[in-house]
């Protein structure tokens, strides 16, 4: 190590004292040889003994140029040697030496005269085999042309971590001149990189001697101050042949495309992941809320911090939602995420709430156009646009609101409404990468709400229909109290054809009926109000039970194929007594006190609209007290339970007599009925009581 690359001390003087020894000359093997005046050997180095095969004893005192140089060569060489004694020039060449054992080798010479403090001449002569040399001069041109054509920046770094070289590739890496570099650090240098772990990974590499391979920075220099660069850096620890630890080596590449090639490799993936994700999730069940914040917990946090997504008012409504240019736009929020906490979310309209933003909304502007609406960087002026109310947009400005995008919600060609994002955390602005992941997530999900505003406009049709034609309050009937239910199948299923119904006759007598129209929807809604009109018709013919289902059992056969279970009970207060009928329907329970409640043994029969069966008709006691429970089967099935099962837990429930019927239909509808049963719910219970 030369005196410059010493260690410095603190005030950066260098450091004073023995410095550890070079290996360059071991590598060299050079040998010295000193001459008196006559050319005879007077010192004699080992070297000199390993390379001319002569020991120290053999060559002292002899003539220098019989024992080292190849006897074609003893003239010249004594001209050269007298040359350079008279004059004190060096000279230096190259001449084939005979070893001591015969052998001859190629030897480069350097020589000079000596003085000592006594005035008297000496010669010293260096010599080292030429091959080595040769060797070492290869190694270090053919390193010095790589590193300074190579593309691939280089430098050397002391101890100290100064910059003691840089080869043209750092310079333009970097923009500085390499007379720049010299003797200052890596800071000194570029300022504006953070050089943390770099220069942490540096120590460890002088430490170690584990080097550093592949590590990643991220920054501008001046070779390019307006862009971002990415490098990939490796670290080594420069030694020499002894082992003394002479710097770091550092090899910088930029791989700023490549980078960029990965972050958009990895965001297609992401955007992949996104929408594989949202398939998945959207779409679940055919509720239209439900779907709506499918789509906004997709949306958040992968694509932004605060995701509303918003329906037109008339969507929902089933009406045209086609908006003129000076039209302002009513939506209704129907899921925000997250749901609550940040000033952003308060900023957004409640799930439910409907709102009317002005023809200058960017909303407005989306859902008019069909298009995305994107701002990269909101500013102030902004807020308003993009808020419902000027309180709302002082909410997103405190929020933190930078970047904003709204993209249409389109299924079938119409636009149901808008996707609404915001990005208040996340520090990256939407851009069209964005864009595209929002319109794909957004024609995905607004199939699946368009199906799910539909179905629920069909099931709201059907359920309003259904509701139309049953009995709203059962009849004041002589010797009955009456209680009933309806309840519409769960969201995800569609109403059904179930009803109940009360039809007081002559004498006092009532009739009572439950029915169950297979199938669903406004059909099966309709086929049972055709049904319960014929009922009505044939009771007041106080016909016999098992002959008014045949008569219904011909008018279902005419429905269109329609098919139909019920149990139609005619109770005579008089003789205390039910005549029953089944038409393949599930029997009534009967609750007598003092007795256990019991499922009645009836004839089970056949379903309306069969054709072609007789019915029965059995006659029940059914006294004061007693109670005849009707019920549908969705009451009672499930899929994880056998109908026995459920049958004998309903019988479970009906321990007490005296308990007032409309909490016995509420206890029946709480405890057996699961919300998400796909079937409904008609339930009637009668108690016989006692005539004035």
């Amino acid at each position: 190590m030369s005196a410059a690359e010493a260690p410095a001390t603190e005030n950066g003087e260098p450091a004073r004292g023995p410095v550890p020894p070079g290996g360059l000359l071991d590598v060299l093997g050079v040998a010295s040889v000193v001459l008196d005046t006559d050319g005879r050997i007077v010192l004699w180095s080992p070297q000199a003994e390993e390379l001319f095969g002569y020991t120290a004893q053999e060559a002292l005192g002899q003539y220098a140029a019989r024992l080292m140089v190849h006897e074609r060569h003893i003239q010249l060489v004594g001209r050269l040697f007298a040359d350079v004694m008279r004059t004190g020039e060096s000279w230096a060449g190259g001449f084939p030496i005979r070893r001591k054992d015969g052998s001859t080798r190629l030897v480069e010479f350097r020589n000079m005269r000596l003085l000592d403090d006594q005035g008297d001449v000496y010669a010293l002569g260096l010599a080292a085999d030429q091959s080595t040399i040769r060797r070492l001069e290869q190694d270090v041109a053919l390193s010095e042309r790589m590193v300074k054509q190579s593309p691939i920046g280089y430098a050397v770094l002391d101890t100290e971590l100064r910059f003691v070289s840089v080869n043209p590739a750092l310079e333009k890496i970097n923009g500085v001149p390499a007379a720049e570099h010299v003797g200052r650090t890596l800071r000194e240098v570029l300022p504006m990189l953070d050089f943390t772990s770099v220069e942490t990974g540096a120590r460890q590499v002088l430490e170690t001697g584990v080097p550093v391979i592949d590590d990643t920075l991220v920054g501008r220099t001046p070779a390019d101050p307006d862009e971002d660069h990415t490098w990939a850096h490796s670290l080594y620890r420069l030694e020499d042949t002894m082992g003394n630890v002479l710097g770091v080596a550092v090899s910088v590449v930029d791989i700023t495309e490549q980078h960029r090639a990965s972050v958009e490799a990895e965001a297609a993936r992401r955007r992949l992941a996104v929408i594989a994700d949202a398939s998945a999730r959207i779409g679940t069940t055919l509720e239209l809320e439900r779907t709506a914040c499918e789509l906004a917990d997709v949306a958040v946090p992968e694509l932004a911090d605060v995701a509303a997504v918003d329906l037109l008012d008339a969507v929902v409504e089933g009406r045209q939602s086609t908006l003129g240019p000076s039209e302002a736009a009513v939506i209704r929020a129907l899921a925000v995420r997250p749901p609550n906490g940040t000033e952003a979310v308060r900023a957004a309209d409640p799930p439910g709430q409907i709102a009317r933003y002005a023809p200058d909304r960017l909303v407005t502007e989306c859902v008019r156009t069909g298009e995305a609406v994107l701002v990269r960087q909101v500013k102030d002026e902004d807020l308003p646009r993009i808020a419902r109310s000027p309180e709302a947009a002082v909410l997103l400005g405190r929020a933190g609101l930078h970047s904003y995008l709204a993209v249409p919600l389109i299924a079938r060609g119409e636009v149901l409404g808008a996707l609404d994002l915001k990005r208040t955390r996340n520090p990256a602005p939407f851009d069209e990468d964005d864009v595209l992941l929002a319109r794909e997530l957004a024609a995905r999900a607004a199939v699946q709400i368009d199906n799910a505003r539909w179905y629920q406009n069909a099931r709201n049709t059907a359920l309003t229909l259904q509701r139309s034609l049953l009995p709203s309050h059962p009849p004041v009937t002589t010797g009955l109290e009456v209680a009933s239910r309806y309840q519409p199948a769960g969201a995800t299923s569609e109403v059904g054809g179930d009803w109940f119904d009360v039809i007081p006759l002559e004498g006092g007598k009532t009739a009572l009926v439950v029915g169950d129209v297979m199938g669903s929807g406004i059909s099966a809604a309709a086929t049972m109000g055709r049904l319960r009109t014929a009922t009505t018709t044939l009771a007041a013919l106080d016909l016999d039970p098992a002959r008014l289902l045949e008569h219904l059992d011909k008018t279902t056969s005419a429905l269109d194929h329609s098919i139909a279970t019920c149990v139609y009970a005619v109770h005579d207060p008089h003789l205390r007594q039910c005549r029953i009928a089944n038409a393949g329907h599930l029997p009534p329970a009967r609750v007598r006190p003092g007795h256990p409640p019991e499922l009645l043994d009836l004839p089970t029969g056949v379903p309306l609209g069969v054709g072609g069966v007789e019915f029965s008709t059995v006659t029940v006691d059914f006294a004061p007290g007693d109670e005849l429970v009707f019920y549908t089967d969705g009451l009672v099935e499930t899929r994880r339970h056998s109908l026995d099962e459920r049958l004998a837990f309903m019988l479970s429930l009906l321990d007490d007599p005296a308990r007032p019927l409309e909490e016995v239909c509420d206890l029946l509808l709480r405890t057996l009925h699961h919300p998400d049963n796909h079937d409904d719910v008609a339930l009637l219970i009668a108690r016989a009581q006692e005539l004035p």
